[in-house]
């Protein structure tokens, strides 16, 4: 017998998304595609079976009674693969863990904890992606993501590691040039002011936001440095480049290996 042509898997999961959430801007979040592209998945689905699947009413969206047939299908369906899939891949990656999180994190943050973690549990392969897009943990085949976000963006799933502080900090060979003295926040104005310009938590770098907090809106730095990444940022600032915007604890193991110092007890939290 031959059975009936089955519609893309990409397809049904958008149309499962969408049904679930009668929205295609939410299925489009949920599934890291744009509003449009799920429009797209829907009407080829709906070219596939000939005849439509939703009702587009003004500002609302409603399933048709064809729809709701499939979505008690697919639905069912979907968890059902998602769940043995979810098995198979334990049971082949058992030792391993496959972990994504952004540049700056992972080459401040993680790795350089990851020799006591690989001491103490050398069974285990950590693999780690560095990236910024955003993932979906069980399509992508991802055990962990390690993102910066706010809580109501996070999701009920998601666990905090910890909250950050801002604060300056810069080469200690800065503190001992008499020339340039680092005393108060006043004395900033000798300095060069390293610049994040995007990327997760670039808003915590902004110097601006920084003043307003510490009433220093006036103050002018001697020159400023752009970067793109936060790594990038922090490494100008151990070569006495200029003053950072650092976040702790992200930076805690460099303030104890005095690679970084913080010349003022005034933060932002």
């Amino acid at each position: 017998m031959r059975h009936y042509d089955l519609p893309p898997l990409d397809q049904l999961e958008a149309f499962e998304a969408a049904a679930r959430h009668l929205s295609f801007t939410q299925a489009g979040a949920e599934l890291a595609l744009t509003q449009s592209a799920v429009s797209r998945q829907i009407a080829a689905l709906e070219a596939h079976y000939g005849l439509p699947l939703f009702r587009r009413l003004h500002r609302a969206l409603r399933l048709t009674d064809d729809g709701q047939r499939l979505l008690q299908v697919v639905g069912d369906v979907l968890a059902r693969l998602h769940a043995v899939g979810g098995e198979l891949k334990r049971e082949r990656r058992a030792k391993t863990v496959v972990v994504t999180t952004t540049p700056g994190f992972a080459g401040l943050w993680l790795i350089p904890r990851l020799a006591g973690f690989t001491a103490a549990r050398p069974d285990v392969d950590v693999r780690i992606s560095a990236a910024y897009a955003l993932v979906n943990l069980n399509r992508d085949g991802f055990d962990l993501a390690l993102r910066y976000q706010d809580e109501e963006s996070a999701g009920s799933d998601a666990e905090l590691l910890f909250g950050e502080v801002v604060l300056p900090v810069c080469s200690p060979r800065l503190l001992r040039d008499k020339a340039r003295p680092l005393k108060t926040l006043e004395d900033l104005r000798h300095h060069v002011w390293l610049h994040l310009d995007s990327g997760p938590g670039a808003d915590l770098q902004d110097w601006p936001m920084w003043q307003r907090a510490m009433k220093l809106e006036h103050l002018k730095p001697a020159g400023v440095l752009h970067f793109s990444q936060f790594d990038q940022l922090i490494n100008a600032a151990v070569e006495g480049q200029g003053i950072a915007l650092g976040r702790s604890p992200l930076l805690d193991k460099h303030l104890r290996d005095r690679r970084l110092a913080a010349p003022f007890k005034k933060t932002v939290a």
